[in-house]
């Protein structure tokens, strides 16, 4: 299978980083992200690194999937300075499809090499047709502390489009389950801007998932990426494309419903109820922290070093049975990079963007766009307005 990755620089088959790179990624908070690749069935809309049985062919197995993994995890060890993970995230695919006791164990192996943390954030994504009661308790006892459910809609017009196999209600009674389980923190995930999907349907969702109370919510517009199924059905004629004044429109009534209920945006797409209800991994992410990722595909950063796997499973598990680094390349970020990808994510931010982060070009145009951004402090955080505009406003920022 072709890889569509990009090229970067080689990297080493040890794994090995530079020791600046490790030195400096010692001192940002550590997360790993372990990516599942499977999935029962593909969504029209998704463009992930993900393959069904029938597209994997041979040469890569679910079963021994999580043994696969594990080795990775004892490579990032070999690299990584000593100390505790903050954050680990399961995501996928659907990491659910796998046993409880598969992602237990992948989460017992970073444990084992790393440490986490006395606050942990463990998080698995799921959806909803995919857990029951047991399996949610199972993943409560490996030590699991949180779950996101891909709800996306509760109309069934909209996951019909959508390729999803669930029914509307179903996501609302895996939450349920979830807090039964002793899940201390439940998300869904919501997105708007299907072709068909009314703002009476939006509503409607949003209620919905509020009606199940999670304490956290994100939601986000539909993108059409090239090469879906949902891509070609609207280059046919068949569905519409998404109208930008429409998603603005749904984005302003999600912020509203939201935060009625008590959830506070902490970034454009994301609420919470409160800050302990933040997905902590995300905000690694966000602030260009440390993270590894487990997997075919999965990308990681440390200390300015940015690195990709190999795309496939199959190409990833030779190496990681050769004893080899699956990297597929990587790419130092210089200073400048860095000054402009902590702009286009850290503007996203509630907390908003450190104004020593701007040059005297972009402090100048932020001082223009008063009804776009304001000043807090040493911050400038976006408006309402300006999170529906936050594109043009990085652009802006970006002279």
């Amino acid at each position: 299978m072709p890889s569509t990755l990009p090229e970067g620089e080689v990297a080493p088959r040890d794994g090995s980083l530079p020791q600046a790179a490790v030195a400096e990624a010692a001192t940002r908070p550590l997360g790993f992200y372990l990516h599942v690749p499977f999935c029962a069935s593909r969504c029209g809309y998704c463009d992930f690194n993900t393959y069904t049985a029938k597209e994997l062919g041979g040469g890569a197995s679910q079963a021994s999937y999580a043994d696969t993994a594990i080795k990775e995890v004892r490579l990032a060890r070999r690299v990584l300075d000593d100390r505790p993970v903050d954050t680990v995230f399961f995501g996928g695919g659907t990491p659910t499809l796998l046993p409880a006791k598969d992602l237990g164990r992948m989460l017992a192996a970073v444990r084992e090499e790393f440490g986490l943390a006395p606050d942990a954030e463990v998080t698995t994504e799921a959806n909803p047709e995919s857990v029951d009661p047991q399996y949610l308790e199972e993943l409560r006892e490996a030590g699991f502390t949180r779950v996101s459910f891909g709800m996306q809609s509760a109309s069934s017009h909209v996951l019909k489009i959508l390729d999803r196999q669930h029914t509307p209600g179903r996501a609302l009674q895996a939450v349920k389950e979830a807090t039964a389980a002793g899940f201390e923190h439940v998300n869904l995930d919501l997105i708007y801007g299907t072709p068909g999907e009314s703002l009476d349907d939006w509503r409607a969702s949003l209620e919905s998932a509020l009606s199940a109370e999670p304490d956290h919510v994100s939601a986000y517009a539909l993108i059409v990426e090239d090469g879906t199924q949902l891509a070609r059905r609207i280059r046919r004629g068949e569905l519409p494309m998404p109208d930008d004044d429409d998603l603005a429109d749904k984005y302003v009534l999600a912020d509203e419903l939201l935060t009625n209920a008590g959830l506070g945006w902490y970034e454009v797409s994301n609420w919470a109820r409160t800050e302990d209800a933040r997905c902590r991994h995300n905000e690694i992410y966000w602030r260009g922290d440390t993270w590894w990722g487990i997997g075919p595909g999965a990308h990681s950063h440390a200390g300015g070093v940015r690195w990709w796997n190999v795309k496939h499973p199959s190409a990833y598990a030779e190496r990681i049975d050769a004893g080899v680094s699956p990297a597929y390349a990587r790419e130092t970020l210089d200073d400048e990079t860095r000054r402009v990808e902590r702009v286009l994510l850290e503007i996203r931010l509630a907390a908003g963007l450190p104004l020593d982060v701007l040059d005297e070009a972009g402090r100048a145009a932020a001082a223009d766009m008063p009804e776009l951004v304001v000043q807090r402090a040493d911050r400038l955080v976006l408006t309402p307005r300006g999170r529906l505009l936050a594109d043009a406003v990085v652009r802006d920022l970006l002279p």
